[in-house]
């Protein structure tokens, strides 16, 4: 039996970087992967610019909730994506870890937001490529 490889974003808010790489992640990996996407303090929205941004790529994430980081998550993640969250990231021993240095959404105008949402989905794909390709 094949175990899904899980990923962890992880970001301060999780408002925008981390829910934009997991709304793309669950797009292209779908069931092949499990998906977390959590914030060391989590705001109280989204982004509203990030979520304009992903659904210009036909994805909703309107429904989604910054949430907070729990064991759980760390622990039963293989990979763990931090970005932007410095010390504020804890350190789960045995995981693989990616430090995505991406610019912050919060209070960019959409225009801002597109480069950052485009780069975030060129590493996804990457990942997830990776990631399944050391599965099969």
């Amino acid at each position: 039996m094949n175990i899904r490889p899980g990923i962890l974003f992880l970001c301060v808010h999780n408002a925008g970087r981390s829910q934009m790489a997991a709304a793309f992640a669950r797009e292209i990996g779908g069931d092949r992967v499990v998906i977390h996407s959590a914030g060391s303090a989590p705001g109280e929205t989204l982004n509203s610019a990030v979520v304009a941004a992903m659904l210009e790529k036909g994805i909703d994430i309107s429904s989604e909730t910054p949430r907070k980081l729990t064991d759980e998550m760390g622990r039963s993640a293989d990979v763990v994506v931090t970005m932007g969250c410095g010390d504020a990231c804890p350190v789960y021993l045995g995981k693989r870890y990616l430090d995505w240095e991406l610019t912050d959404p919060a209070g960019k105008v959409i225009d801002d937001v597109r480069p950052i949402r485009d780069d975030i989905e060129k590493r996804v794909r990457t990942l997830i490529a990776d990631l399944l390709k050391a599965e099969s």
